[in-house]
């Protein structure tokens, strides 16, 4: 029996109990292919054993960038076994940001895999780093250099010992997604890890899990990202199940269809797709007469679901960035009651949950969760957290951790109020205020979610500094090139006329400006879990403003 400062890993567990049972399931076409608990488990040990023959000290860090696929999940479970720390990365960095992380970040040795651009990647990782490369994946890379995945596996026995780390050991550094700036990278210990265990069991089950092992994940946001790596991954270790990938973005529906998961996590955007998809085929005006019909709707409901993917989902949960209102009223019109959740890496993801079942609570993001406490800085009005799913710190930045943490409370840099029954609303980031040419400060968030039932916008960002009133930016849907453009100007003026007059003058939109091109992690305008970056929203747009603020239609395009 293992010592009470042991980290008790459940995947040894599982790996015996479920050790015919699928656990990773990898598309290639319309075909599956499936590794067992068992299959998987020995191939981690055999990795790990190689791990330490690359001569490298214990806890050394390991670094790990690719889009999900099995290996990613392998690897990780390997540098675990070896007793090393991982440090993920966004698999669309690029050389630079690469080179700076992996020296900022101490890595010793590093997992390439599914990545796009590795003729220039490749220049950002020294010469004498080990490199364990992945097998080669469809429209991928080839990687031809270093240790080849199967090659080197296969040179090794398989690790015996049950490795546990202690407790306080690193289980992990995570470079957040630098929506404000550099990233930083947030150490998580197994202590941390650990604790998140607590908000699962048979009385609180946000993700209504099954405790033997009777669970479908489906992963495609990034791995290297706190909730995907709680909500999939280690959910999955603690208590059983298998976990599907996407083959591409274009084969997304279909996997997802294939698998029809029973625990799926999404970002807003995701759901925004879904939703201009369904649109598509069903004009809100069709959708709304035949959900009026009893036998239709259950007909049409239960069709929609599957063909989303999501008729065996138990829990359906959005999080990482804000979700509109508007769209969650959406979706439960359809029988699909979405779990709204707020977190950050900083504080693995865990803070407070909205159930989907909750309606009377529009905005919120729900109550404090198991052994959270929140409160409101009276004097920024910032959201703190405390609790025992807090990062250790910044790794080598004292001065930030500092800043971040005092007396035990995370300070979010979210702005937020909680209401007398204890619901947590986000108003908005405390940098994202900006002060109008009339000295007024203006909350984009509180603006943007006023346009939130606009399913011609699928981004928008408000902006505002250096003029006299906000103005809207705003990417369209897919759908919208299919609506005359006299009549979309006439919607959308008739929608900010309706905004503006609630809206005291600072807080007026001046303008709605429809963009030539959508905003994603490519261009630098979204992170890679799709957050906007007003930062950079500002850099590339801001000489733009005045000109758009003083033109004299409402409704103008880029």
């Amino acid at each position: 029996m293992e010592s009470s400062n042991k980290f008790i890993f459940n995947f040894y567990k599982w790996e015996k109990k479920l050790k015919d049972k699928p656990f990773l399931r990898q598309p290639f076409g319309d075909k599956w292919e499936e590794y067992t608990w068992r299959e998987t488990g020995q191939m981690a040990r055999k990795l790990a054993t190689g791990l330490k023959t690359l001569g490298l000290p214990p806890k050394s860090h390991i670094g790990l960038m690719s889009k999900n696929c099995r290996e990613w999940i392998i690897a990780d479970l390997a540098i675990y076994m070896a007793g090393y720390v991982s440090v993920p990365f966004f698999p669309t960095l690029n050389s630079e940001e690469l080179k700076s992380l992996l020296h900022f970040g101490d890595v010793s040795a590093l997992f390439m895999g599914k990545v796009n651009a590795w003729d220039e990647i490749k220049n950002g990782i020294p010469d004498d780093m080990p490199l364990i490369a992945f097998p080669h994946y469809k429209d991928c890379s080839e990687i031809s250099v270093g240790h080849q995945w199967f090659d080197f596996i296969n040179k090794f026995e398989p690790q015996q010992e049950d490795f546990y780390p202690d407790r306080s050991d690193v289980w992990t550094i995570i470079f957040t997604s630098g929506t404000t700036g550099t990233p930083k990278g947030v150490v998580l210990d197994y202590q941390t890890n650990e604790n998140t265990e607590c908000l699962t069991t048979p009385e609180h089950n946000p993700l209504r899990v099954d405790f033997n092992g009777k669970n479908s994940f489906f992963s495609y946001l990034p791995l290297n990202h706190i909730a995907e790596r709680i909500v999939v991954e280690w959910t999955c270790f603690r208590y059983g199940g298998t976990i599907s990938f996407t083959e591409s973005l274009e084969t997304f529906a279909q996997n997802l269809g294939s698998v029809q998961p029973t625990v799926f996590f999404g970002v807003p955007r995701i759901y925004t797709k879904f939703q201009m998809g369904i649109l598509s085929k069903f004009p809100q005006e069709k959708l709304n007469k035949l959900l009026s019909i009893p036998i239709v709707s259950s007909l049409l409901k239960m069709v929609l679901k599957k063909k989303l993917g999501l008729s065996k989902a138990k829990a359906i949960v959005t999080g990482a960035a804000p979700m509109q209102e508007s769209q969650r009223v959406w979706y439960r019109s359809l029988g699909v009651k979405i779990t709204n959740g707020y977190g950050m890496t900083e504080n693995c993801a865990i803070c407070t949950q909205l159930p989907g079942e909750i309606t009377d609570k529009p905005g919120s993001v729900g109550k404090a969760q198991p052994e959270v406490e929140i409160k409101i800085d009276s004097e920024t009005g910032e959201i703190l957290m405390r609790g025992p799913y807090v990062m250790k710190g910044y790794y080598n930045d004292p001065e930030t951790t500092n800043n971040t943490i005092k007396n035990g409370w995370l300070y979010t840099g979210d702005r937020g109020r909680i209401d007398d029954e204890g619901n947590l609303y986000i108003t908005g980031r405390v940098k994202d205020a900006f002060k109008t040419t009339t000295g007024e400060f203006v909350e984009p968030g509180k603006i943007e979610a006023l346009f939130g039932d606009v399913t011609e916008f699928e981004q928008m960002c408000v902006v505002g500094f250096g003029i006299a009133a906000p103005i809207l930016l705003v990417v369209p849907s897919e759908g919208v090139n299919s609506i005359d453009k006299e009549t979309l100007k006439q919607q959308l003026n008739n929608k900010l006329e309706s905004v503006n007059k609630d809206q005291v003058s600072h807080r007026k939109v001046s303008t709605i400006v429809i963009m030539k091109e959508a905003w994603t992690p490519d261009n630098g305008l979204c992170t890679p879990t799709l957050k906007i970056k007003r930062v950079k929203i500002d850099e590339k747009f801001m000489s733009k403003y005045s000109q758009w603020h003083e033109n004299s239609e409402t409704i103008i395009w880029e």
